[in-house]
């Protein structure tokens, strides 16, 4: 992944979350890895106001809570009216002078109750029986990869190799260094002499 320098005019506020010109430290699977290789280049006093951590390859988790009915639907319909309605009872009982509170409260809750009801019905029945269940919905990342400034990056490298956090969040794994390979010999020319046949 890769994050494209800052521009000018970008939009108010958002230079807060980016950086000028960013260089990956390293890719971890987990936050917790991430936040430890953070912590650790925080540790040995890094400039960590330099680093960012993007969560990259986003999935949506859906999490089915329960089933719907008709009568859970009209039951929590009812649950949320009656403490919106006691909310609004108690805010105008604040500013205004009602006769008696708690029959404002008792009045505003019936109202709220019967508005909640009528409200979650209408809605539930908008599903036409296609949502038949309530769920919670979370977008978390599959990867997150931690940035710095270009001008930062080989301290923080540095940094995390000496305390054997590599790329991929844990000890001792991080990018093999690549070992540069002879190169080939070349055939020798029909004028060259060859090596000698063995012995026979």
């Amino acid at each position: 992944m890769s994050l494209q320098p800052n521009r000018a005019g970008g939009r108010p506020g958002f230079a807060t979350l980016s950086l000028d010109y960013p260089i990956s430290l390293g890719v971890y699977e987990k936050y917790e890895d991430a936040q430890r290789a953070v912590d650790t280049l925080s540790d040995k006093e890094f400039p960590v106001q330099n680093v960012l951590i993007v969560g990259t390859d986003l999935k949506q988790i859906e999490r089915v809570t329960a089933r719907l009915t008709w009568g859970r639907v009209l039951l929590g319909g009812l649950l949320s009216g009656v403490w919106l309605g006691v909310f609004v009872g108690l805010i105008l009982s604040l500013f205004g002078q009602p006769v008696s509170t708690f029959g404002l409260l008792l009045v505003a809750a019936l109202w709220g109750g019967l508005f909640g009801m009528v409200w979650a019905a209408a809605g539930y029945a908008s599903t036409r029986g296609q949502r038949d269940f309530s769920s919670v919905t979370q977008v978390v990342a599959t990867r997150y990869e931690v940035f710095c400034e270009h001008k930062f990056a080989q301290q923080g490298r540095q940094i995390l190799a000496d305390a054997g956090i590599g790329v991929g969040g844990r000890a001792g794994i991080g990018i093999a260094p690549v070992t540069p390979t002879s190169p080939p010999t070349q055939p020798s020319s029909p004028d060259q002499p060859g090596p000698p046949p063995p012995a026979g």
